[in-house]
């Protein structure tokens, strides 16, 4: 299977490529800055924004499932710090995407948003529920939200992962999979442990249009 990859030069991003690869999977990669991929077996880098149609069509030829782990960025991890892209980017990429996955029929697709969103964000803890309403990381769920509701109301085989607080271990986690806040998500989970679930995903059935909170077991 080839899978189109959206946002592989991402520090999440870069694991669900490597992490796919390793599962024999092929991979097309829409990247802004091809010299940010290295080169490997079985992917393929095309180079273009993800919000530009002819770039879209480019990289989604000869796919059958589609991944985005793209996000709002922001020029620093401070919180308060300018966006980097617009804050309607996720909504406006997931706009073309799915009319272009349904012309061409392919039905999978699985996106990577964020525990908070939505209705999860009454779950999260109080202080972090504070900086989402204060600050410019809500503008990222607040666009979570958007392409969640678009892909929503799509006939796709969709798929929502909502992982909790990433962390850089590269220890590998029981993940602990939460539906309607059961269990009660733990607070992190390790990047590696997102582009695992992320790519075993896709063959699982019961995740066909669900939305899934994952964190550390």
């Amino acid at each position: 299977m080839r899978i189109l990859l959206l946002g592989a030069t991402g520090r999440t991003g870069k694991l669900v490529l490597t992490s796919a690869l390793k599962e024999g999977y092929s991979v097309n990669c829409l990247v802004r800055k091809p010299d940010k991929t290295e080169a490997q077996d079985g992917m393929q880098v095309f180079e273009g924004n993800p919000s530009d149609e002819h770039a879209l069509q480019s990289a989604m030829e000869g796919c059958e499932c589609i991944m985005s782990v793209l996000n709002i960025s922001r020029h620093t991890d401070f919180p308060w710090s300018a966006l980097r892209t617009p804050e309607n980017y996720l909504s406006e990429v997931m706009s073309q995407v799915i009319p272009m996955a349904e012309e061409r029929n392919i039905q999978r697709i699985i996106i990577c948003s964020a525990w908070g969103v939505a209705e999860t964000k009454k779950d999260i803890p109080g202080w972090f529920r504070w900086f989402i309403e204060n600050s410019n990381i809500g503008k990222a769920y607040e666009d979570h939200e958007r392409q969640e509701q678009l892909l929503m109301q799509s006939n796709l085989n969709w798929t929502i992962i909502r992982p909790a607080g990433l962390t850089n271990s590269r220890k590998k986690q029981e993940i602990r999979e939460s539906f309607n806040d059961v269990p009660k998500p733990a607070l992190t989970i390790g990047r590696q442990s997102v582009a695992r679930y992320m790519v075993s995903s896709i063959d699982n059935e019961q995740l066909i249009k669900q939305t899934v909170v994952i964190s550390k077991n």
